[in-house]
This record gives C-alpha cells, structure tokens and sequence, in this order.
C-alpha cells in the first residue's frame, strides 16, 4: 500500500539550499539585478493560500512587488503587496528563481510583462474536455 505524506511547508535552511543553487545557475547579468533586490528570506502572510504553512518566503523585493517562493506548486513568483509582510497576488508558477529573474529583467528592457500567470485553483466541478 502507497503511503500518503501530509504536505509540510518549506523549512528555511531548504530556501536557504535552493537560493543558493539558484545563483549558481544564474548568468551574469540574473546575479548583478538578484544582488540589487535580494533580501533574508523572511515570511510573509497571504490569505487565503499560504495560511496553510504560515505565511510563502519572501526572497527579494524590488518596487511595490516581492519575489516568493510558493512551497505548495513548488515555484517562485513574482506579487504586488502594499503592506510590507502581506502578499496581494497568489501565483502558482512554477519557476525556478532565475526564471523569475529573467522575467524581471525581461520586464525593466521591455516594460511590459510579458509572461503568463497561472491564478489560484477556481471552486467548481472539473469538467473533462471529452
């Protein structure tokens, strides 16, 4: 019989391991922007999605959005917030760090985004594309 595990939060010396293998992959130009933005990965609350794990990491922070990691899709975003240690937007990306700091620097060369969001899960039944 399959055993089913409880899914945990990501605990910080994980964030701690992924950033660091983020940098590692990121080319030079993704480190000289995550440099500028970065900060120590501190929890932020997001209602109703990260109430389940206390609160995603925050990684960065650059304008009125901040990169966080979402442990539950297992992926990086990129949301607004207005009151610092509260997440506005939740994301389901599933982005590696530097992908999200490509799209950053994506952003400030060609001010727009560019790139699409997957949202929340919808309540409702699923229907099956038949």
């Amino acid at each position: 019989m399959k055993k089913i595990m409880k899914w945990q939060p990501i605990k910080e010396e994980e964030i701690w391991d992924d950033l660091n293998q983020s940098w590692k992959r990121m080319s030079y130009e993704q480190r000289n922007l995550w440099e500028v933005i970065k900060i120590i990965p501190e929890k932020w609350k997001q209602d109703p999605w990260g109430n389940a794990g206390d609160g995603f990491w925050v990684v960065a922070i650059i304008g009125k959005t901040v990169v966080w990691y979402n442990d539950i899709e297992e992926g990086y975003n990129r949301s607004t917030y207005s009151e610092y240690g509260k997440i506005e937007e939740y994301w389901c990306d599933q982005d590696e760090l530097e992908w999200a700091i490509q799209k950053i620097i994506n952003e400030i060369k060609d001010g727009y985004v560019s790139d699409p969001k997957f949202g929340p899960p919808i309540k409702g039944e699923y229907k099956k594309n038949t």
